[in-house]
C-alpha cells in the first residue's frame, strides 16, 4: 500500500509514521508537512510543503495513495476562531478534496478530538470547529472515518510539540492502566491509532459507524 501522512512531526503523527514503516503491507509512505521529518527510510518520501491550501504542485506524488492518515492539527489555546479553522478545517479540507479527486477510492482517516460537536452549535470554539471539519470530509465521496481519542498515551520518543500536552502527557502516563479500567471508551495509545488506521486502510471494513472513539481504535488495533 501507499499512504500519505499530514502532520507526521507531531505527537500521534509521528508514531503513526512509525508504525506504518513496520508493517509489511506499506510500500510506501508519503509524508506532507510544513517542516520537514527526523526519520530516515527507504519507505519514506518526505514532502516539505508550506502552503497546505493548494497542494497543486505535489500532486503526482500523492497519486496512486491507498489511504490518507490526517494527524496534522493545533491546540486552540491562545488561538482566535479565524486562525483555529484555517488550521483546522481548511488544511483539512485542501488535503481531502485534493485526494478525493485523485485517489476516488482511498480511505481516509482523520484524527478529530472526542468532544467534537457535530451539532456545529457548541459555544465552546474548538469542538465546534471540529464538528463542521468532521461534518465536511463524512460529506466528501471518499471512505472517511472519524477518529476521535480521549486520553493518548504517546508512543516514547514521540512526544507532543505542545509544552502544556508534554508536561500532563508525561505526568499522566503512569495513569494509563487505571484509566484504561476507569474509562475504557476514551484512554488509547498513539500506536493503536496508528495500527488502527492501517487495519481500516488495509482491510476496509464496512463498519456501520464512521466516528470512531478510544475502545474501537482498540479494537481495530488488535484486528
Amino acid at each position: 500500500m501507499k499512504v500519505v501522512i499530514f502532520g507526521a512531526t507531531g505527537m500521534v503523527g509521528n508514531s503513526v509514521l512509525r508504525e506504518c514503516l513496520t508493517d509489511s503491507r506499506i510500500d510506501t509512505v508519503v509524508t506532507v508537512g510544513r517542516n520537514p521529518i527526523t526519520i530516515g527510510d527507504a519507505k519514506i518520501v518526505d514532502i516539505v510543503h508550506r502552503d497546505l491550501l493548494d497542494l497543486t504542485s505535489i500532486e503526482g506524488d500523492l497519486i496512486g495513495a491507498d489511504a490518507c492518515f490526517f494527524c496534522l492539527g493545533a491546540s486552540s489555546a491562545g488561538m482566535n476562531e479565524t486562525d483555529y479553522t484555517r488550521i483546522t478545517r481548511d488544511f483539512t479540507l485542501a488535503a481531502a478534496t485534493t485526494l478525493a479527486r485523485l485517489n476516488p477510492h482511498m480511505v481516509f482517516v482523520y484524527v478529530s478530538g472526542e468532544s467534537a460537536d457535530s451539532t456545529e452549535t457548541s459555544t465552546t470554539m474548538w469542538k465546534r470547529v471540529r464538528g463542521a471539519t468532521e461534518n465536511a470530509l463524512l460529506a466528501l465521496p471518499l471512505t472517511v472515518y472519524i477518529f476521535r481519542p480521549g486520553f493518548i498515551r504517546p508512543r516514547p520518543g514521540s512526544p507532543s510539540k505542545t509544552w502544556w500536552y508534554k508536561a500532563f502527557y508525561q505526568l499522566s502516563a503512569g495513569l494509563y492502566p487505571l484509566l484504561r479500567i476507569v474509562l475504557p471508551a476514551s484512554v488509547t495509545t498513539s500506536e493503536n491509532i496508528g495500527t488502527a488506521m492501517i487495519t481500516l486502510a488495509s482491510n476496509a471494513p464496512d463498519l456501520p459507524d464512521r466516528v470512531l472513539r478510544s475502545n474501537k481504535i482498540n479494537e481495530l488495533a488488535q484486528l
